[in-house]
């Protein structure tokens, strides 16, 4: 989609006689870009609309514009001077209404109004146009109420007020209708118009979309970006590339007839609509001239009009059209941007190369290793069942005519390796008893070592 900006024809018509001009306009807050390079202008006497979606850098825009903050780059202008060099006469001839409540909850709705009064400099005899400002917004009679008694509807009216105490030229409005209801809304906007008519500029930020209809101009905002700039029939043109016509017919349509429709010479696009199929939407250049010829061919080929008539999109749709079609070219450039790059791959959990789980063995084997550094081999930690030793041979010294009493079956005693030495030593001839390792044994299961002693005594025997 081809942004709109105030250095294209759509958005300079009124450039000449622009109250409020921007060029370039970028906020920084560390690595964050709250505004992003926005040109636009305000053409005096109208309503500019706002919108966009919070956090997409509205109040920001406003706070730039009315100098409570300074931009990082870029240009702005409010009556020909730049907001940081504003004098009292300037800042007296603009009105801001800020997103949030700034009054007094402690005070009454007239103390707040006669405190705004007073930071403008306006003198005491001010009392007639504080009561004009409280009947603008309907709270002439709630004037001796506390603020904090107030309804939210009635505390939003008053931040009106505030901001038109001062009879301003230039009004800045920030989400002036955010959280009251549709009626007070609509009165909003009848409040909005009146000042308009007086000649008055009001600079609007909204996130309801369908209040675009009241705007004589409106800028869209995305993510600090200004997509386009238009009037609210223009937006409707660029979201849906033309004027739409409605069509309803007595039959069911058939895909055959959308087609022959979709080839006549004035018709950009047609697509079948309605749940029963008897409905048809058909996207022209201009809608007025083309309704009475389109009824004619209908007629010639025996198809049964019921209806047909300009059809004017809801602003709801024309907005998410103009941005799924920014963001579309965002996702578009970001792929050319990075090429055709593969996404990384992810191993199931059995592809991936991680070790098996551990049986008893290997925790055995691992155990005796570290019991006895270097050994390579381990014993299972659970061998099969010993069978019974078999009648001890003689001992070298002992007299062969001696009867040896056979020694009893041991309990099977946990085999490791760091129980055996490193190389098997050689057969002691002498008759001495064999030397025991130098390397302490492992522990022994409960209950071996009274058969292991019983056995060794037996051997001595």
């Amino acid at each position: 989609m081809t942004e709109t900006s105030a250095a294209a024809p759509a958005a300079d018509d009124h450039s000449t006689d622009a109250i409020v001009s921007a060029h370039g306009l970028t906020k920084r807050f560390g690595d964050e870009v709250a505004v992003d390079d926005l040109t636009l202008s305000v053409p005096a006497g109208t309503i500019f609309g706002f919108i966009g979606p919070s956090g997409s850098g509205k109040t920001t825009t406003v706070r730039l514009l009315t100098g409570v903050q300074s931009p990082t780059s870029g240009d702005v202008s409010v009556f020909g001077v730049a907001p940081s060099e504003f004098t009292e006469r300037e800042r007296g001839r603009i009105g801001y209404m800020p997103q949030l409540s700034v009054l007094f909850p402690h005070l009454s709705i007239m103390e707040n109004l006669k405190f705004v009064a007073s930071i403008y400099g306006m003198p005491w005899g001010r009392r007639s146009r504080l009561n004009q400002a409280l009947d603008f917004v309907e709270l002439r009679q709630d004037r001796r109420k506390r603020l904090r008694h107030a309804s939210g509807g009635m505390q939003r009216r008053l931040a009106l007020a505030a901001a038109l105490v001062n009879e301003p030229q230039l009004l800045f409005l920030d989400e002036p209708t955010t959280g009251i209801d549709p009626v007070l809304r609509r009165k909003f906007w009848d409040h909005f118009e009146s000042l308009r008519a007086e000649g008055r500029t009001l600079f609007i930020t909204t996130q309801y979309v369908g209040e675009a209809a009241y705007c004589d101009r409106i800028g869209v905002l995305r993510n600090g970006k200004l997509l386009t700039v238009d009037t609210p029939e223009g937006l409707r043109r660029q979201a849906f590339g033309g004027e739409v016509i409605d069509l309803i017919v007595t039959d069911r349509i058939d895909q055959d007839l959308i087609t022959d429709v979709a080839r006549l010479d004035d018709v950009l696009h047609a697509q079948r609509t309605r749940v029963d199929g008897r409905g048809m939407r058909i996207t022209v250049e201009d809608a007025d001239p083309v309704i009475p010829r389109l009824q004619q061919w209908l007629m010639g080929r025996d198809v049964h009009v019921e209806s047909i008539d300009r059809y004017l999109p809801p602003f709801d749709d024309v907005f998410v059209k103009l941005v799924q079609a920014e963001g579309a070219s965002e996702l578009e450039s970001l792929s050319a941007a990075s090429g055709a790059a593969e996404p990384p791959v992810i191993a199931h959990a059995d592809e991936r190369d991680e070790p098996a789980p551990m049986s008893a063995d290997d925790i055995a084997v691992d155990r005796d290793r570290e019991r006895t550094p270097g050994a390579d081999t381990a014993a299972p930690d659970t061998p099969p069942p010993a069978e019974p030793t078999p009648p001890a041979e003689p001992a070298p010294h002992a007299d062969p005519a001696d009867p040896v009493e056979p020694a009893e079956p041991a309990e099977p005693v946990e085999p490791t390796a760091a129980a055996k030495p490193a190389a098997p030593e050689e057969a002691d001839t002498t008759g001495a008893r064999p030397q025991r390792p130098t390397t302490p044994p492992p522990e022994d299961p409960p209950g071996s070592r009274e058969d292991a002693s019983a056995t060794d005594k037996d051997g001595q025997r």
